[in-house]
Parts: C-alpha cells; structure tokens; sequence
C-alpha cells in the first residue's frame, strides 16, 4: 500500500518522495546502499589517494623558490645528522665506524666529513640519502638500525640521530598510532551514547552504520578527486571525524523523529514520510550549511584547505544521501523491530512518557525575563571569547612536536650544538644562463654580508649551488633560532628587505625568491591572513541567504549568523585559555608553545559554523512547526526546545566524545582541533540552546518571522498535521 498526502497536498517534499520510494522498496534501497560503498571502497583500491607533493603546498614567494629548485634541479636531498658527544677520541673512532657502515647501506648517497661543534663538545656526522622526502622516510630505518648499533658498541658515549626523514618517520608513527586509537575508542563511546538514547540495540547500531558506510564511501570518493585536489595529509582523519559526528547526527534527528510519530500511534510508513518531511528537510538543510561553510575554505588558495574542503564535502553529501535513501528503507523493513533488542532499565527511562521537567525549568528564565537573560549570557559568552584578542598563531613545526618522542629529543641536542642544522633560508636565482658568473658573485657577496650578521648561524659555511645549464642558483643560510619564533622571522625580513636588495636584487634579468621553513610558515600566515575576512564574509554571508530562504524569514537568518557567531568566538577565548597558557597543561598532557597553530581559527571557524547549523535548524524548525499551529511564541520556543532536547543532547554528546577523543592526543594541533570542537559543540547545545536563543526568539515575538513581501508566500501546513489518505 502506498500513501500519498490529500489533494491540496498533491506534490509532497522531495525528501518525501524519496524515502516513499526506499520505504515501499527496502530491498533495492539497501542494496543500491550497499553497492555504492562497495564501488567507493574499490575506487580508492584501485585509484589510490594522491599525495601532495612540497611544490603543490607551497604558497607565496617560497612556493615560487620551491618552483625554481624544482625546474633547475636544485632541490636539496635529506640529510640525517649523527651526533655524538662527548667530543674526544671516542667520538672520533664512533664517527668514523658510523661513516664506513652509512656508505654501505644503498640507501645513503654520501657521508660527508665530520664536524665539531663550535663549543667543542659533541660531533656530528651528515649522511645524505638517496631518493626524495617520501622514500626517505620509508628508508630512514636503515640507518636508525646503523645508529643504533654504533650506540651499542660505544655504551660510554651518546650517539643519537635526527634529521627530517626520521623526525617525520618518528611523528607520522605517533599520529597513527593516535588516530588508531581513537577509531577503536569512538565507535564504543558513540554506541554507548546512542544506547543511553534509545534504550535499544538496533535503534542505536543504525546511526554508527549509516555514519561508518558514510565514511568509507567519502573516503573511496575522494582518491578520485585526490588526483585533482591532492591529500595535504589530514582528509582521511578529518572525514573519519566529520563524517562519525554528522552521520550519527542526521540518523539520530530522522529515527527519533520517526519513532516519536509511532508513539502517537501512526504507521510505520506514515511515521517514515512525516519524519522525511520535517527531520527529513532539517537534514538537507544542515548538511548543505556544511557544505556552504567547508566551500569557504577554497578561497584560501591553499591544497591542504582545498583538500579538508573536498574531503568533507563529500562525507557530509554521502551522509545526507544516506539519511534520505537507505534510513527510510531499514526502518520500514524493521519496523518496530528498531526497538529491539532493549536494554533493561535503560528503556524504561527513555521512553518514558511523562513530561519531562528538567528543559522546561532551564528554559524558564529566558522565557520569563528574556531581556536580562539574553544581556547576562551575551556578556557571559563575550567574556569567555575576550583572550581570542590576544590569539598568537604560529605555522606548525619540529618546535611544536611532542618531546615524548626520542627523535625529538636527539633533534633538540642537535640544534642546539649546531644551530645551522635547524631553521634555514635558501636563496634561489633565476637569471639567464650567461649571467651565471654575475649571479655566484653576488650569491658569495650575500653569504659574506650574513657571516657578519647575526641574525644567521655561523657554526657552518653557507652552501652555493648552480643548475647544470646555468640558470638556476641557490645559497643555503642557517637560523640560529627556531623556525616559528619572531628571530627567525626578523632574519627573514633583513634578508628581504635589506641583503638581497643590496646583491642578487640588483642583478638585472635575475628573479631571486626566499623559501625554507621560516619563510614557509611567514608565507603561509600571510596567505591566512588576507584571506581571512573574504572566507568569513562568505560564510556569513551564504549562511544567511540560505537561512532566510530556508525559514522565509530576514530576522531567522540574521539571528543564525549571530548566535552561531557567538559560540564560536567562544571557543576561540577557550583556545587561546588553554593552548597560549600553561595553565591546562597537567589536565592535558601537554607543552605550551605560547601560540595557537595557525590554520587551527580558520578550519574550527568553518567546521563549527557549518556543525552549528546542525542544532540550529532542527531546534527552529520544530519552534517553527509549534509557531504554525497556533501557539503563542513563547509557547512554541518552550515546545519546539524541549522536544528536541533529547535529540540534540544525544547529538551533542556523541559529537563531544568524539571531538574529546582528539583533544586526548599527543600531537599538539589534534589536541587543539579537539578542544575547540569540543568545547564549541558544548557551548551550541547548552548555552546557545537552553539560554541564548529562547530568550533571543521570545524577546523578538513575532517579529522571528518577519521578511519582505517578496519573500513570502503560503507555507503548507507541518507534515505532522497533514492528514495522509491511503490509496490503493
């Protein structure tokens, strides 16, 4: 039997439509479902997911010098360094053990000289590898294993290594081994959660279903799309971490919808289509704010952004699709078998039906004094956001590892004996060919001028290379400082603003450029920078427009993009508390680095507008719903948030566990995308929720839904009051 809505209602929503068809055919839903992650899983078997290379991640000036190492064959090769202290005939003999076994191994080019420290108190031998930085890093452990047996051999000194390849081999094993555990934790909280919330196991397991199938599929999709947009490294971490939150989401908004309209007795078809129709069209809206807010990212011109952006687009499309399709049809086909098996206790308290009494008295002080609440609590929230004034953002670098890796500490001994194998700048030229005897002599007048600066390091010479056709030069210079510190960007601004104008800069028909890590990161927070409020005015922006057609309301638009505002800058202030201090560091095992990761703002900025959505339109879609049958404004604020509350607090808390998760790693910006999603999750479903827009919403009355005439027209009436006629 299928059902169809009276005549006035002739064409239902297109979210009832749809989950019609999967609800009255369950088996080709499920199984076009299932077919589709399978297909998604073999494109990325097959396809593969593109990494980007340095030269796609560059950005800026450097990006450019990247470029012309690149073009003129000058890109240097990875050196690993072998440091052994003390210094003295031991050393010696360990060093020269350490050469004769590097220069066996394949993987190693060349062993260059040792060298003293400019103190005298350890030595350090440079290997340099064959091959570029990924298969370095594959083949590192070769010569690990030669380090480490020179150490067993000569027990009375240190003989420790460290370079980028081991650094990044060290670093990438601790976030694996993090994120690994994050997925075995996630899955169980995230059940545990929706346990609590339904009482029963189907009920619970189909949200974690949905979410899982959601991320596979995003992730097959996207080593697709990686060949166009390649991985910058994190899509595959960051669409685990969407996808989970906004999958259990939209599952849990649609099944609570669905079981609460067979409590009141509908058919389980029945119950399916109104759920469509509200939760349903709830869901579409989210998801697309998602979207909206992830597409923001592509104006910063950056792969790793353009990469997160994709990634998550995808996750959040394949779990709005999956939230129409499949969702209908495993409810129809379980029918009120969703409820079993139910867990003792746990199903008696929530499902009981008593009205509930705890939102009602949060919701009482903003329903009865609405000005003063809303003034207290703004003023509490801008209080909370007030140290994001003073947010200190720094590029992410070997400075901000954890010291709980090994490779960590060797590489601290290292910079410290030798500065010069740290931070560095390299000076690229590019000029024609017969220019090349001019371009050297400037290049060596420039090495000149930095040996008497001191704002380079001085422990080793500066290093000048040339292109085999001449066109291509570069001098390499050391930093005496770390990389994300305000010396080493001085060193740079001297650099460019005062030695190369005055030597390579003067050069006619030659092109000089500066890259390196201190350059690197002073690009890229450049970049950031200005493009900073073109991202956020678009967000915003579309965020309104889609609001306000959405709910056919100016005042709703507006009042989105203010309370979501609100919670976000929130989150900042918590950010800035926790991460710029030392003050949370016991509670989270961790090192302050004084500073916030740089691109920590603008990716929290966009996730936690587009999650905000979430509650949002949920919560008002069900105010909006009470408001069009007829109650009083502050009647339905008091209806629509105690209605929703039990959705959105399971929500809520799946999503803080999981974001919590995140904040329990040792990788110093994981940790920090966790606490701000945690935190902002909880700010937008407690005190955005419970206080800000109830007394925001009654304060306003009826104005909530005022627009431009040209704007309105006749909304049909709530699909829950739709009465629904059976046909043959």
């Amino acid at each position: 039997m299928s059902h169809t809505t009276s005549s006035r209602y002739s064409r239902p929503p297109v979210t009832v439509r749809i989950a019609r068809w999967s609800a009255t055919h369950p088996g080709r839903a499920i199984g076009g479902w299932f077919a589709f992650v399978v297909l998604c899983l073999a494109a990325m078997s097959v396809a593969g997911i593109q990494q980007a290379s340095q030269l796609d991640l560059g950005i800026g000036e450097s990006g450019r010098a990247d470029r012309m190492l690149d073009e003129g064959g000058l890109e240097s090769q990875i050196t690993e360094n072998v440091l052994i202290t003390p210094a003295g005939a031991g050393a010696d003999s360990a060093a020269t053990e350490i050469a004769d076994r590097m220069a066996a191994l394949p993987e190693v080019d060349a062993v260059g000289d040792p060298v003293t420290s400019p103190d005298g108190g350890a030595v350090t031998v440079p290997v340099t590898m064959t091959g570029d930085e990924e298969q370095a890093e594959e083949d590192v452990q070769a010569l690990l294993d030669v380090t480490a047996g020179v150490q067993e051999d000569h027990p009375d000194l240190l003989v420790e290594q460290a370079g980028e390849a081991s650094v990044m081999k060290g670093f990438f094993a601790l976030l694996e081994e993090d994120l690994g555990t994050i997925a075995m934790l996630s899955l169980p909280i995230t059940l545990i959660v929706l346990l609590v919330a339904f009482g029963a196991v189907l009920a619970a397991g189909v949200p974690v279903l949905l979410a899982i199938s959601s991320v596979g599929s995003a992730i097959g999709l996207y080593a697709l799309a990686s060949h166009a947009v390649p991985d910058g490294g994190t899509v595959t971490h960051l669409v685990l971490l969407i996808g989970m939150a906004v999958g259990v989401d939209y599952s849990l908004f649609y099944l609570r919808r669905e079981r609460e309209e067979r409590a009141k007795g509908r058919g389980t078809l029945e119950a399916v289509e109104i759920a469509a129709a509200t939760s349903g069209h709830s869901v579409v809206v989210s998801g697309l704010a998602v979207a909206v807010s992830m597409a923001g990212l592509y104006l910063a011109a950056d792969v790793n952004f353009a990469s997160m952006a994709t990634g998550a687009i995808l996750v959040v499309a394949i779990a709005v699709i999956g939230s129409l399709t499949v969702l209908p049809a495993l409810l129809a086909k379980l029918g009120h078998r969703i409820d079993r098996p139910r867990v003792p206790f746990v199903w008696r308290l929530t499902n009981q039906q008593r009205p509930p009494r705890f939102w009602p008295a949060v919701l009482r002080p903003a329903l009865r004094h609405p000005a003063a609440t809303l003034v207290v609590s703004v003023l509490a929230l801008l209080a909370l956001a007030a140290p994001a004034l003073n947010l200190r953002l720094t590029d992410p670098g070997e400075e901000s590892f954890p010291r709980s890796l090994p490779v960590m500490r060797s590489y601290d001994r290292l910079v410290e004996a030798f500065p010069s194998t740290g931070a560095a700048h390299t000076v690229v030229v590019e000029a024609p060919a017969g220019e090349a005897g001019r371009v050297r002599a400037a290049l060596e007048d420039l090495a000149a001028r930095t040996g008497a600066d001191k704002n380079f390091a001085h422990d080793q010479e500066p290093v000048i290379a040339q292109s085999d056709d001449g066109r291509f030069s570069s001098l390499t210079v050391g930093v005496p400082f770390g990389p994300d510190t305000d010396e080493a960007a001085h060193s740079l601004d001297v650099l460019r603003g005062e030695l190369i104008p005055a030597t390579t800069g003067a050069l006619p028909d030659a092109t000089t450029a500066v890259t390196g890590d201190v350059a690197g990161g002073v690009d890229y927070n450049d970049n950031l920078s200005s493009k900073l409020p073109w991202i956020i005015a678009f967000v915003l922006g579309l965020a309104f427009v889609m609001m306000t057609v959405t709910f056919r309301s100016v005042v709703v638009g507006l009042t989105t993009v203010v309370v979501n505002l609100l919670s976000t800058v929130a989150a900042f202030g918590v950010l800035a508390l926790v991460f710029q201090y030392s003050w949370a560091e016991g509670l989270l095992d961790f090192t302050s680095t004084g500073s916030v990761v740089v691109w920590i703002p603008l990716f929290l900025f966009v996730i936690l507008f587009g999650l905000s959505m979430d509650y949002h339109v949920f919560v008002v879609s069900r105010i909006r719903e009470a408001a069009d049958r007829g109650l009083p404004i502050r009647a339905a604020v008091r209806e629509g948030i105690t209605s929703s509350a039990g959705t959105v607090t399971s929500a809520a808390l799946v999503m803080v566990a999981v974001f919590g998760l995140f904040a329990a790693m040792r990788v110093i910006e994981m940790k920090q995308m966790g606490v701000g999603l945690a935190v902002a999750v909880l700010i937008d479903a407690v005190v955005i929720r419970a206080v800000v827009l109830p007394s925001l919403m009654a304060l306003l009355g009826n104005a909530n839904w005022w627009a431009p005439r040209w704007l309105r027209r006749s909304r049909p009436v709530p699909a829950a009051d739709r009465e629904l006629t059976p046909v043959g």
